[in-house]
Order: C-alpha cells, then structure tokens, then sequence
C-alpha cells in the first residue's frame, strides 16, 4: 500500500493554519465610528454583530434601569449564552455585507433585541 503523502500534506497544512488562527487571539471590537459611511464603506454583518455583543452592559443598563447593579449583571448573564443562537439568527436572515445606514439599523436592532430582549412596558 503507497503511503498517502498529499493527504498527510494537506491535514498538515489544515492543522497548521487551525493552530495559527487560535494562536492569534481575539480582534479588536470595531469602534462605532466605522459604521458611519457605510456606503462608501460597507462592513461585513459579523463586525455589526460583534460591536452589538459590546454593547451588551450598556443594553442591560438600560433594561434593567433603577432597578440596580444586580439587575444588570444578572442580565448580562442572561444574554452571554445567546450570542451564539443570535449571530446564526442574524447571519441568516440578513445580507453578508452592511452597506446602508438601514440595512445596520435592523441588523443592529435585531442582534439587541435577541440578546437583551426589551419588555413591551413603555416607561413614561
């Protein structure tokens, strides 16, 4: 039997690649400031869904309101294991590239929105 040395080649090559991207840890988060001209400038969804993952302590801030400082750490511990059932909702129902101020406002919305969901409670 002949020694199989392109498939050896070639999940070295994988191995290798796999190792080096771990290797790199993780980006910076975009600054909100990319997103301003978005024509001449589009960005992929995932940079609109990794900034709406920041924005997740100000989003229960917000949530949580005077109710204190429990309420929004319980809720950031609420919203950690969704992001992952939440970036496959985004990656499926929108565009791969944000290319408009409208397109970033309902993928935005909607990454917020599955993360930390708002009560329907309208507060004067």
């Amino acid at each position: 039997m002949k020694f199989p040395i392109v498939t050896v080649a070639m999940v070295s090559v994988a191995l290798v690649y796999v190792f080096w991207g771990q290797s790199q840890g993780p980006s910076d988060p975009a600054d909100s400031a990319r997103f301003i001209n978005l024509q001449a400038n589009p960005v992929k969804s995932s940079e609109v869904v990794d900034w709406a993952v920041t924005q997740i302590p100000q989003l229960c801030a917000q949530s949580a309101g005077a109710d204190g400082e429990e309420a929004v750490a319980e809720c950031v511990k609420r919203a950690q294991p969704r992001t992952s059932a939440c970036r496959r909702a985004i990656y499926d129902n929108f565009p791969s590239v944000v290319n408009s101020e409208a397109v970033f406002r309902d993928v935005s919305i909607s990454m917020m929105n599955c993360l930390v969901p708002q009560s329907s409670i309208v507060r004067p």
